[in-house]
């Protein structure tokens, strides 16, 4: 049966040339999450569709299909566009980017789609980068249900200290650890101050802040494959 969706509330998260005029869209709906649909003729110069599907532009979209790949029926402005440049146009992207590896076509996250646009009026100011970026990573994971829990040793069950050492394991937790000279250098072993300053999102502190970034990247690594992020290389070009 095919299926017929009106004015859903929409970002672009990717999008790729597709046949001779065409796009290629992954958007971020409020309803459906993830839908991959074409627009046909979007790329030519005179399409109502071209200047509409950039990313980080608030869209209400129409689409209909019956598989898994839908056609954009209509494309219509929602609020103004968030405007980001320089690493935080970066920040955007990769963002987007974790969202396409991460999210399955046409399962709602409504809670996750507010996170996401919240994440983008952030970057927009100029709010601490480190710690929007976090608190989306940790929002993202407690969504897809791969929550960190930061409060406690998951085998003890006792409240992490910030003076003891824990290790890591993705979709597990933490367990309390001892230093070795063997272990000293362990990507997966925390301090607990560490994670208390990312439960707190109190990342002032520039070790904290390295530690929080490291975790997430561990998390998230555990969900995204060996399959580089195109856009941190943005960032390392930067440096």
């Amino acid at each position: 049966m095919e299926s017929r969706v009106q004015l859903q509330p929409a970002y672009v998260l990717h999008s790729i040339p597709f046949q001779n005029t065409s796009l290629l869209v992954d958007f971020f709906t409020l309803d459906y999450g993830r839908v991959r649909a074409v627009a046909k003729g979007a790329r030519r110069e005179k399409s109502k569709y071209r200047s509409l599907l950039q990313a980080f532009h608030p869209l209400l979209i129409s689409f209909t299909g019956r598989g898994e790949v839908k056609t954009v029926g209509a494309v219509e402005a929602g609020h103004g566009a968030i405007l980001l440049q320089g690493e935080r146009l970066f920040s955007g992207l990769y963002v987007n980017e974790i969202l396409c590896r991460l999210l399955h076509n046409h399962e709602e996250h409504k809670s996750l789609y507010k996170n996401y646009q919240d994440t983008l009026v952030a970057l927009q100011g100029d709010s601490n980068m480190e710690i929007i970026l976090r608190k989306f990573e940790l929002g993202l994971l407690a969504e897809l249900g791969y929550a960190i829990n930061l409060d406690e040793d998951y085998l003890s069950h006792q409240p992490i200290d910030q003076d003891c050492y824990y290790r890591f394991t993705p979709d597990v937790g933490f367990e309390l650890t001892e230093i070795s000279e063997d272990e000293g250098n362990n990507p997966r072993i925390f301090r607990g101050y560490d994670l208390i300053a990312l439960r707190e999102l109190n990342l002032a502190d520039k070790t904290a802040a390295t530690a929080a970034k490291h975790l997430l990247r561990l998390a998230l690594g555990a969900h995204l494959g060996d399959k580089p992020l195109n856009s941190r290389s943005l960032f390392t070009s930067q440096r």
